[in-house]
């Protein structure tokens, strides 16, 4: 199981936010690297973000291409890109951060 998860609801329609951009990035002293990329699957899931035992301890973003996933079906959108900055001290445990998004806004929280 990867030691990292998302998984994005788009609550304008209730229904998983399917084939959306997703990327991971780690702090490395004061910029942020590229770790990994991924597409939500059709129940708006990232499963597999990473391989098991490859979460480190520090400072990540998730960011979702949001505008992308709008114009698909002709709509706008006020957030073309969410990250989600978030810290991992616990590498050995499970990690799950949900996205619930709308054009016109979004929440987020530490699922399990």
């Amino acid at each position: 199981m990867s030691p990292l998860t998302t998984h994005l609801l788009d609550t304008s329609t209730g229904r998983p936010a399917a084939q959306l951009a997703v990327q991971l990035l780690r702090a490395q002293a004061d910029v942020f690297e590229p770790v990994a990329t991924a597409t939500t699957n059709t129940d708006g899931r990232v499963p597999a973000l990473l391989p098991p035992g490859a979460l480190q301890a520090g400072r990540y973003h998730l960011c979702f291409a949001t505008a992308v996933y709008f114009a698909r079906d002709g709509r706008p959108c006020f957030y073309p890109e969410v990250t989600i900055d978030f810290e991992v001290t616990a590498p050995q445990e499970h990690h799950h951060v949900p996205l619930l998004l709308s054009p016109f806004g979004y929440s987020t929280y530490s699922g399990s």
